[in-house]
């Protein structure tokens, strides 16, 4: 008899925590998977395209019910759970009904964070993390609203793109002095701006929110140092926080995020967390890439392999605000690295290799990614650069011929 596991979460860590079951562990599993959304695990990354009319909601879902279904996956969704009791092995519904479990894999992902300043709470204040996130901004998109986004981090410089694209009079507001400070240098995060900025976005860095203006309804933004800015509407994206309610309700040791080990282990034995509500050695990953490498060694694990997960070199490869952009591991440059520089602002390209011991540690892209995931390949594996450093900025196409 297929032994019960349950999925709480039905995002993408779920989606390919399941794909990667069922390659390795068909049958041995009864799954079922359960989530709060009312629809099918999509691709989170796309939101911003759908916001911006590039896409549809149906087009961004990683599968389809049957996929699921061709998998002996029971499904439900729009529906959270509500609570888990690890001595009777029982998660609860919110529906009423009672779900029992022999393993439980935590995968609640992360809830945008909303800034406590005076004025949070008033109509026309929202958040960009999901599907209903983005059916809210669509139709003050339609509206022709002014919006203020908060935050020039990834969620900011995608919903302010998207809300731009589709008709609203956007302004972003950084509290820091440069956007996506946490992957980008100071000048790859100059020429993302100009760039922005070219697309009709009105950009305000070192803002610093102190409260959003209105009575019945949102007016404006006041900043610290007076500044006043009109707006029909507000969006936080200032950020994102683990979502872990639920574990540390039920007695799950949780830090930050849901504390594991390499194999995906909580404190509790059949209780696994991945994805960006996991902590691990005392980093939460709030990307994807990390999430689809825990889903791998924790399928080998709960199949019976021997599996360890020893943490993710952090990388970013995306369209952000229509402008692609990549950074990975040691982008900033260390002491005793050497950083090799390509800058042509005329046709927004930028490109940074930091170089050490004869090894690429990090790379920044701004413009032309074509070769991201080669760069991303030589950090990760730690492979000798020195035949072709001299041409590896120019990119693999050149390079590797020299490093045959």
């Amino acid at each position: 008899m297929s032994e019960p596991l349950v999925i709480i979460g039905n995002g993408m860590a779920a989606a390919r925590l399941v794909d990667e079951m069922a390659k390795r562990a068909l049958g041995r599993y009864a799954i079922a998977v359960i989530g709060d959304e009312p629809r099918l695990a999509y691709n989170r990354v796309l939101l911003s395209s759908v916001l911006a009319g590039e896409t549809t909601s149906q087009d961004i879902e990683l599968r389809s019910a049957s996929w699921w279904r061709d998998r002996g996956v029971t499904l439900t969704y729009g529906c959270a759970a509500n609570s888990i009791d690890l001595s009777a092995r029982t998660i609860h519904l919110a529906n009423g009904a009672a779900v029992p479990f022999s393993k439980v894999v935590i995968a609640t992902g992360s809830t945008a964070i909303r800034l406590n300043v005076p004025g949070a709470d008033l109509p026309g204040v929202h958040t960009f993390r999901d599907s209903r996130d983005v059916d809210l901004l669509l139709k003050l998109a339609r509206e022709k609203k002014r919006v203020v986004v908060v935050g020039g981090g990834l969620l900011g410089l995608e919903a302010a793109y998207g809300l731009a694209k589709a008709g609203s009079k956007v302004t972003l507001l950084h509290l820091m002095d440069r956007l996506m400070e946490r992957q980008l240098d100071a000048p790859a995060a100059a020429l993302l701006k100009r760039l922005v900025e070219s697309k009709g976005i009105e950009v305000l860095l070192g803002a610093n929110t102190k409260q959003i203006l209105g009575e019945d309804t949102t007016q404006g933004i006041e900043l610290s140092d007076g500044r006043v800015i009109a707006a029909d509407a507000v969006v936080f994206a200032a950020g994102i926080r683990p979502n872990v309610t639920l574990a540390k309700d039920a007695g799950v040791p949780v830090n930050r995020g849901i504390v594991v080990d390499d194999q995906l282990r909580t404190g509790h034995a059949d209780v696994f967390a991945l994805g960006e509500c996991a902590e691990h050695r005392g980093t939460c990953y709030g990307l994807v890439e990390p999430a689809y490498e825990q889903a791998r060694v924790l399928a080998d694990h709960l199949a019976g392999r021997p599996a360890q997960y020893t943490g993710s070199v952090v990388s970013t490869n995306l369209k952000v605000s229509g402008v692609s952009v990549f950074s990975a591991g040691d982008f900033l440059g260390e002491t005793d690295t050497d950083t090799l520089v390509f800058n042509d602002e005329r046709r927004g390209t930028y490109k940074k290799l930091v170089v050490a011991d004869g090894r690429l540690k990090g790379a920044v892209l701004v413009g032309d990614t074509q070769d991201a995931l080669w760069y991303l390949e030589l950090i990760r594996t730690t492979a000798s650069i020195e035949a072709i450093r001299g041409d590896m900025m120019f990119g693999r196409a050149l390079a590797q011929p020299k490093a045959a």
